[in-house]
């Protein structure tokens, strides 16, 4: 749907959230020019940037992020790393992991990314009350709960 076509009154649930998933993946965040990263490496860096604010993170994480197997994430991963954008440093606990680290090239591009989550959130929650934000919130929390469910 286009921002021109009007959306119907009766609208299934799950098509609603399909249309607006698709929405937002249409307004890629890392839009900025990146020559060196391909748009899946844009969206992983975009991932490694924001998990890294909260907590380190490994391959693995990449891997289910992304549903992608071992040697994909390691292709990615590398190509990364040879452009400046991560580096992969041996946990001393465990030395099979190595955890990424974004590097300053990268760090450069957060700044711009957390502004752009910024904007983007509050055109997306205009003239919606805090309420009824918080019902939202539940209810789709709800929702990817029941559809955990076995």
């Amino acid at each position: 749907m286009c921002s021109t076509e009007r959306i119907p009154k009766e609208i299934p649930f799950g098509r609603l959230v399909h249309v607006l998933s698709r929405k937002m993946k249409q307004d890629n965040l890392m839009d900025y020019p990146v020559e060196e990263l391909t748009p899946m490496q844009k969206q992983v860096l975009k991932f490694i940037l924001l998990s890294t604010l909260h907590h380190p993170i490994y391959q693995k994480d990449v891997e289910e992020e992304f549903q992608i197997r071992r040697s994909t994430a390691t292709g990615i991963l590398q190509l990364m790393e040879k452009n400046g954008f991560i580096i992969r440093q041996s946990n001393p606990l465990d030395k099979r992991l190595k955890e990424i680290i974004p590097t300053e090239k990268s760090e450069l591009l957060r700044e711009k990314l957390l502004k752009q989550l910024q904007i983007r959130e509050e055109k997306m929650l205009s003239g919606i009350p805090a309420e009824q934000v918080s019902l939202c919130k539940s209810v789709l929390k709800q929702v990817l709960n029941n559809l955990n469910q076995p």
